[in-house]
C-alpha cells in the first residue's frame, strides 16, 4: 500500500466531523480556512459557527460594518484577517457577483488569500490537484522522508509541494490534502507522537533513525519585542469612561481602546501623571503586577491606570456601551474584570 493509500484509509476511519468538511462551497470553506490560521479547531469552531448564522453567504459579509465583523472575531487574534476577510468579500460580492474564482492562481489575487488558503479551496471546492503545504504537512513529510531542509526558507516550501504534489492521486486532491493536515494534526503531532500506533511506523524513515523529536528543522527564531502599553480608564462624574479607535498599520487596527500612553519601560505614578493633559482628581493603579499579553512578535506588558476626572467627559462612552465595541482581547477581559465589580469600580488604590 502506497503512502497516499495509507493516509487516506487513516483519515477516513480518524477523520474529525467538522462542518466545513460535509460542504464543496467554497464561501464556507475560504471562512474555514481563514480562521483556522494560526487557530486550534476548537478555538476556532465557535467563530465559525458565529460568522455562518451572521453571515450566511458572501453578499451578506459583505454588506456588513466593519465593526460588526471585528466584534465576532474579538478573542480569535490576528485582526488583520477578518479586516482582509470582510475586503475580499467585498470584492467577491461587487466584482465577481459572488462567484469565488475556480483556480489556485485566480484565487492568489484576492487580498488575505496566500498559497496556501488558495490550494485548499481550489482542491476542497474544486478538485484542482494542487497540494496544501501548512505546518502539519512539513512535519508529516520532513519525518517521514527524513527531511531537513529548514522550512523557515521559501525554497524549501516549494520542495515539499513539489513532493506533496508527486505523492497526490490527482484524481482526489482534496481527500489527499485535508488526508495529510489531518494526519499531523491529530497523529504526527508536533511533541511525543505516539510512533506506536502509527499506520506509517513501518517506513517512517525519522522513526528508523530516531530523529522524530528533531524533525522538521526550523532554524530562524522570532524575534520577540517588549512594549509597554499604560491605559488610562478615564471615569467622570457620571461614571462615564472613553475609548479610542487604534489606527495605522500596527497591531489591533480598527480595534478600541483606553486612551494609551506607550513607554520604553514599566512606567510608575509620575510618568504617567506627567502625559495626562487634562486636570483630573486623582491617579491610581489598577493592577499591581503588569499583565503580560503574547502575540506571536511582541509581548506586551499592559497596566491600567484609573483616572477621575471633574464633571463630565466630552465624547464619553456609558458602561453600558462598552460591549458594543470590538476590542482586543486583553481590554475585554479588564472590562468583564474591572466594570463588572463595582468594588473595584469604586475603589481607588492598587489592585
Amino acid at each position: 500500500m502506497d503512502f497516499a493509500k495509507r493516509l487516506i484509509s487513516w483519515y477516513l476511519q480518524n477523520k474529525r466531523d467538522l462542518p466545513w468538511r460535509q460542504t464543496q462551497d467554497p464561501y464556507k470553506i475560504w471562512l474555514s480556512e481563514i480562521m483556522l490560521q494560526q487557530t486550534r479547531v476548537a478555538q476556532g469552531m465557535p467563530y465559525y459557527f458565529a460568522f455562518e448564522e451572521a453571515f450566511p453567504t458572501v453578499f451578506d459579509l459583505a454588506q456588513a460594518d466593519e465593526q460588526q465583523v471585528l466584534k465576532l472575531w474579538q478573542g480569535l487574534g490576528y485582526y488583520s484577517r477578518a479586516r482582509n476577510l470582510h475586503a475580499t468579500a467585498k470584492t467577491i460580492a461587487a466584482d465577481l457577483n459572488g462567484i469565488f474564482p475556480k483556480t489556485h492562481r485566480e484565487l492568489l489575487s484576492l487580498k488575505g488569500i496566500g498559497d496556501y488558503t488558495a490550494a485548499a479551496i481550489a482542491s476542497f471546492s474544486y478538485d484542482e490537484a494542487v497540494p496544501v503545504v501548512d505546518g502539519n504537512v512539513f512535519r508529516v513529510l520532513a519525518r517521514y522522508f527524513d527531511i531537513e531542509s529548514d522550512i523557515s526558507l521559501p525554497k524549501t516550501k516549494k520542495e515539499f509541494a513539489s513532493i506533496a504534489f508527486e505523492l497526490m492521486p490527482k484524481d482526489n486532491p482534496g481527500m489527499f490534502n485535508q488526508a495529510i493536515m489531518e494526519f499531523g494534526a491529530l497523529q504526527c503531532v508536533p511533541k511525543n507522537p505516539d510512533c506506536g500506533i502509527c499506520v506509517m511506523n513501518d517506513s517512517c524513515l525519522a522513526l528508523k533513525q530516531n530523529k522524530v523529536g528533531k524533525l522538521p528543522v526550523k532554524l530562524k527564531k522570532t524575534k520577540v519585542v517588549n512594549r509597554y502599553f499604560n491605559y488610562l480608564v478615564y471615569l467622570d462624574s457620571e461614571g462615564n469612561t472613553v475609548l479610542q479607535k487604534r489606527h495605522g498599520k500596527g497591531i489591533w487596527q480598527n480595534l478600541y481602546e483606553f486612551p494609551l500612553v506607550e513607554t520604553q519601560a514599566e512606567a510608575d505614578l509620575a510618568m504617567v501623571s506627567d502625559s495626562i493633559e487634562n486636570e483630573v482628581l486623582s491617579v491610581s493603579r489598577i493592577n499591581s503586577m503588569a499583565i503580560v499579553h503574547k502575540l506571536s512578535h511582541q509581548h506586551l506588558h499592559v497596566t491600567f491606570w484609573k483616572v477621575d476626572v471633574a464633571g463630565t467627559l466630552p465624547e464619553a462612552v456609558s458602561i453600558g456601551e462598552l460591549a458594543q465595541f470590538p476590542v482586543p482581547v486583553v481590554i475585554h477581559n479588564f472590562i468583564e474584570r474591572y466594570f463588572g465589580n463595582q468594588d473595584l469600580l469604586l475603589g481607588s488604590g492598587p489592585r
